[in-house]
């Protein structure tokens, strides 16, 4: 008994004093649980129960359940474009940069379907969440702006077609990488085909980069 409330203490000591350390913690924990069960199904109990901290403290930060659910749709969203700005797609030509991010998108969403599922939990709450976001609007605008660079040098330098809209180009680039990830079950079981293997991933990977850098060339 001694030793448990010893322990408690220490907890409640670590909390007071990395507030921050705490709350990465919870967003780190209820991140698979909202990827795992949606809004409605993660509960808070559950959360704080795998955490270093309790149900009261992660109301104390975040507000509460939905709180929190934007706090990891935000973490989510920051940890990707967090990785994509170390691309230095700026010092690249502009087809090695595309093929670069590209094969990033795709590898970077292979390697956590959590996104992937958080993004499908979303939409299926038709993006209500998101918009109320201001941290997510502008952590997607950078993506759009680095994407624009690398499109209008490929035209200055007549490699890439006129008509091309970075918007519609991120979207094209995130279907055809989401897809792999969110549908793979279901064409395995379909077309009798593990879609997991590396060569497989290998061969869809390159498919992809290749689909892109075709449709915004000039060659």
């Amino acid at each position: 008994m001694k030793q448990a409330t010893v322990g408690a203490r220490a907890a409640r000591r670590q909390r007071v004093n990395d507030p921050e350390g705490t709350r990465r913690n919870i967003v780190e924990v209820a991140m698979k649980e909202f990827a795992d069960k949606g809004l409605s199904g993660a509960r808070v109990d559950k959360i704080a129960a795998r955490t270093k901290t309790s149900k009261r403290m992660i109301y104390y930060y975040f507000g509460g359940k939905e709180g929190l659910y934007i706090a990891v749709l935000e973490e989510a969203y920051r940890k990707i474009r967090s990785v994509e700005s170390t691309l230095d797609l700026a010092q690249r030509p502009p087809e090695e940069a595309l093929r670069t991010l590209v094969a990033f998108t795709f590898d970077y969403q292979n390697a956590h379907p959590e996104f992937i599922r958080l993004v499908m939990n979303e939409n299926m709450l038709k993006g209500i969440y998101l918009s109320r976001s201001k941290a997510i609007q502008r952590l997607n605008v950078g993506v759009i702006e680095q994407l624009r660079d690398v499109l209008t040098r490929g035209q200055q330098e007549g490699a890439f077609r006129r008509d091309l809209d970075p918007i519609e180009i991120h979207m094209s680039i995130s279907a055809l990488c989401f897809f792999n990830v969110a549908n793979r079950s279901t064409f395995s079981t379909i077309f009798k085909r593990d879609m997991e293997t590396p060569k497989a991933l290998a061969a869809r990977r390159a498919q992809v980069v290749d689909m892109i850098l075709r449709y915004v060339s000039t060659r």
